[in-house]
């Protein structure tokens, strides 16, 4: 499973050739050094340590410039492990260009935070009756049993929206500019501008589609 870190830059459109145009998210991917690798008979799985961003020696621990002094790599900001990922060498250079228009991505990133919100933001809930002497036009319903004498965990409640780790599967890549490592992926991806997202090839299986375009069933 190839996959690197990247910036979320921001939203912008591009052109189709019937005319239409098509919201894209860029991404700025890489490039990215291969800081080391884990291996099944020493670790007990296979990975990828892949390092993005370089920094200076005095933002990073002792142990963790430690780490890259020993790879002989110039130190980076962010370091994350890539199961399955085969094929690499320690030191490898990683650029946009492992990726192909067409291809399908999964995108992780910490979403934006919304701060204290109630149930119709957080939860998608519907409002409530907005007659004469409606007091619960936008407050929640009954939150506990008749009999338990508490509220259940779980429960849909107000509170801290966002700020949290997601991942979106099956982005289509639109573009590939190698020349300057950007990724061009179909919509919009979680986080702020700036916001540091890992891209992977998506896990996601497609359908194969036959001679009259329609799926066939098989799964690829």
């Amino acid at each position: 499973m190839k996959g690197l870190l990247a910036r979320k830059l921001g939203m912008t459109q591009l052109f189709n050739a019937d005319g239409t145009t098509s919201a894209v998210t860029v991404l700025e991917a890489g490039p990215c050094r291969v800081l080391g690798l884990r291996t099944t008979e020493k670790d007990g799985y296979s990975a990828a340590r892949i390092a993005y961003e370089a920094t200076k020696e005095n933002k990073l621990t002792k142990p963790a410039y430690g780490e890259f002094k020993k790879a002989n790599i110039e130190p980076h900001r962010h370091v994350v492990e890539i199961r399955g990922y085969d094929g690499l060498q320690a030191g490898q250079e990683l650029k946009a260009e492992i990726f192909a228009a067409g291809e399908l991505v999964d995108v992780t990133s910490t979403s934006k935070g919304k701060g204290f919100q109630g149930l119709v933001k957080r939860h998608k809930f519907s409002r409530g009756p907005e007659s004469h002497g409606s007091m619960n036009v936008r407050q929640p319903g009954a939150i506990g049993a008749t009999d338990a004498a508490r509220v259940f965990k779980g429960v849909r409640m107000s509170g801290q929206m966002g700020n949290e780790r997601t991942t979106s599967r099956a982005y289509k890549v639109v573009r590939i500019d190698a020349e300057r490592n950007l990724i061009l992926v179909k919509g919009g991806v979680p986080g702020a501008k700036g916001a540091l997202v890992l891209v992977r090839q998506s896990t996601k299986k497609q359908k194969v589609k036959g001679p009259a375009g329609k799926p066939t069933g098989r799964k690829v």
